[in-house]
């Protein structure tokens, strides 16, 4: 191990003396100060501390400012051993080991940088000067003179008989700087918070944009439900039956769409429905609708040897988006109906044939015109009117900004649906051609084909004319190029509605060099948000239309919530006790001690089987089946943590962003590792 800088090591230790049986250490050899200091005791159980992303934050705090506790991905830390004395280790220590050994550093944004940017071109990340503290810090640009601050703790000046209570009080009074500031007295004393809130991940200046993109399923149209979900549904159960030879019993299947959530993950080689966490442990699993034991689903899914699943393979589809409803229910009623066994034609296909089979019938659904003539026929019957939609697009272009729309649908359901919003009434044909609509839109996209819109460069453009849909050919970048000096307008002048193409034709058009300068704002988590972020550095804006049910359930069981965390706290500090007791006493096998320990099992098993039945109790509040979306167990979801991740603003519907002025600047409350988050705790005692 000297040969190494650091090593990890697993230890067997045997007392002899006291004829205990084996147990294991994890420990790290440092070559500075040469010793092994203990990683983690084997008995001893380590529990993360609920996870919360902004929106249940800010719900979860009664005061004024709110918290967001958004994860980190661990590209974005840096791990540095600290080396500790021995000593750390002595009775007085009370932080858990993890802590002590080892500190995080969060590595500052990587900002992509252009030679635009090498000017004095302001990057819609730098939303605060404070931002850029280690820059500041490499730039010796801080007084050394410490910054003199009173009531450090928490003596702050109470506000004064007889006057209203003012927010921010006391740390502005601690600071120094109460009497400076003017606004505050008029502000609420408390955050208004709504379910029409918008909720950041990332910071983000929006004047520093220069363009705004939205999807149209399920972002500027809202589909009523479940009306919408059946025509895919009864579309693709007929053509299994009629083109396929499934058994006529499947057309007396029905669609229920409250049984699933997005975020799952279909197996589609067992037929199972899993929901994973943010460190991909199943935390709970379905085959068709029957629920799947706990036993059963560790051997699948986690007791493999040498091979953890990535769900990433084929074999895994993830539920990105509400259009997956209706392949998820019509996959698990067929995998219901094969494991009866009464069905010859079922028993000849394997999972993932029926899978692949659904899902051809019914993405056929979505262009062979069984969903989108019946949506023109009768637009009020599946799409949801948005007073605030062209406002919105009509304040964020006058504010300078250009707009752009990208949809996968082509252009007669995309014309049928926008004049349908903007108009908000059925329109003849007459009408229908003259699309007003595209007035508020710089450059409009359908077709696109997202994701390999936004990765494959090779894709061609066409023009689309709006008054009968027909497509004509385009040169792409080597037209607009041979337009000479303002080519964009040039070309632009010529029409302004496209299919297809890809994002390198889209950024000419609205001549933007960086992808920093676009937001664009969609509901397919890996389509729209995971790809255009992940690839080309655009901002993101993620549609969860669920998250207003989401909050309001949280907001009303906040109580409940609170006696779980303080309940799962009282475990932990129980476990760290039962360590202290084995490591300071005396004589760890004596009577008295073993009596302490077993009293510790005791209680434990008891908070235990009390915490079971409050976290159903929870979890059912939010989802009878599923539970609530952003946690699985105690831990973020898969879905919560590719949002926290990739959507740097999220909100339940687009017109939300309305609300806000090109002036907003959005800000996080601030990221905190589970060593920070201990410290901070007030009912926590930190001993150097």
């Amino acid at each position: 191990t000297k040969s190494r800088q650091k090593q990890k090591i697993l230890c067997l230790i045997h007392s002899k003396e006291r004829k205990e049986k084996p147990f294991r250490i994890m420990v790290r050899f440092h070559q500075s100060l040469g010793i092994i200091i203990p990683m983690s005791l084997f008995s001893r159980t380590f529990r993360a501390s609920s996870a919360f992303v902004p929106n249940v934050a800010i719900a979860s705090v009664t005061h004024t400012a709110a918290f967001s506790t958004a994860r980190i991905s661990p590209k974005e830390i840096v791990k540095r051993d600290i080396a500790r004395p021995i000593a750390s280790m002595s009775p007085s220590f009370s932080s858990p080991p993890s802590s002590s050994l080892r500190s995080m550093k969060i590595r500052p944004h990587q900002m992509r940088t252009t030679a635009r940017f090498a000017t004095e071109e302001v990057s819609s990340y730098e939303v605060d000067e404070d931002e850029d503290t280690e820059q500041l810090l490499a730039d010796n640009s801080i007084s050394d003179s410490p910054m003199e601050i009173n009531g450090v703790n928490g003596d702050a000046a109470p506000a004064p008989n007889g006057e209203a209570a003012v927010p921010f009080r006391e740390v502005l009074t601690s600071v120094g700087i109460y009497d400076k500031i003017k606004t505050i007295r008029d502000m609420p004393e408390k955050r208004p918070l709504s379910q029409n809130d918008v909720f950041c991940n990332r910071e983000l200046k929006l004047s520093a944009l220069k363009a705004m993109g939205f999807d149209m399923d399920y972002t500027l149209a809202q589909y009523k439900q479940p009306a919408f979900d059946k025509l895919a549904f009864e579309g693709a159960r007929d053509k299994l039956v009629r083109a396929l030879g499934y058994p006529e019993d499947v057309l007396d299947l029905e669609y229920d769409h409250t049984f699933w959530v997005r975020g799952l993950i279909i197996d589609t080689q067992r037929g199972n429905f899993l929901k994973i966490d943010r460190h991909k442990y199943v935390r709970l699993a379905y085959h068709g609708f029957n629920p799947i034991s706990s036993i059963t689903r560790k051997h699948l899914y986690s007791r493999t040897f040498n091979k953890v699943p990535s769900f990433t393979e084929k074999s895994f589809v993830n539920m990105d988006t509400l259009f997956q409803h209706v392949d998820a229910h019509l996959f698990a009623s067929l995998v219901d109906m094969k494991d009866r066994g009464e069905y010859e034609f079922l028993d000849d296909r394997t999972y993932e044939e029926i899978y692949r089979q659904v899902r051809q019938c019914v993405d056929l659904c979505h262009r062979d015109g069984v969903i989108k003539d019946e949506v023109a026929r009768n637009p009020e019957k599946y799409l949801v009117l948005d007073d605030g939609l062209f406002p919105m697009l009509k304040s964020y272009r006058d504010a300078g900004l250009k707009v752009f729309l990208l949809t996968n649908s082509y252009w007669e359901y995309t014309s049928v649906v926008m004049n349908y919003l903007f108009h908000k009434e059925k329109v003849g044909k007459e009408e229908q051609k003259k699309n007003s609509w595209l007035d508020y839109f710089d450059v409009c996209i359908v077709g696109s084909c997202k994701p390999a819109y936004l990765v494959d460069p090779y894709l061609n453009l066409f023009r689309v004319k709006p008054e009968d849909g027909s497509l004509l050919n385009t040169d792409g970048l080597f037209e607009i190029e041979a337009l000479g000096p303002d080519g964009a307008n040039k070309f632009l002048e010529q029409g302004k509605t496209f299919q297809g193409g890809n994002w390198n034709h889209l950024q000419a058009m609205l001549e933007i060099d960086a992808g920093e300068e676009i937001l664009y704002v969609g509901d397919h988590l890996y389509a729209d948000v995971l790809r255009s972020k992940r690839t080309l550095g655009w901002r993101s804006a993620f549609i969860v239309p669920e998250l207003s049910d989401e909050m309001r359930v949280f907001s009303e069981n906040v109580p409940l919530r609170k006696k779980i965390t303080e309940l799962r706290k009282l475990r932990d500090e129980l476990s760290i006790y039962g360590d202290m007791l084995r490591r300071t006493s005396a004589d760890p096998d004596s009577e008295e001690i073993k009596a302490k320990l077993q009293q510790i099992d005791e209680d434990d098993a008891v908070i235990k089987d009390t915490l079971a039945q409050m976290a159903g109790q929870y979890h059912a509040a939010f989802h009878p089946v599923w539970g609530q979306m952003f946690n699985a167990g105690y831990q973020d979801s898969r879905f919560a943590f590719f949002v926290q991740n990739y959507a740097c603003l999220y909100t339940s519907k687009a017109t939300n962003l309305g609300l806000s002025s090109i002036n907003r600047s959005f800000r996080t409350g601030g990221e905190m590792l589970p060593h920070d988050r201990l410290l901070a705790d007030a009912d926590s005692e930190f001993s150097s």
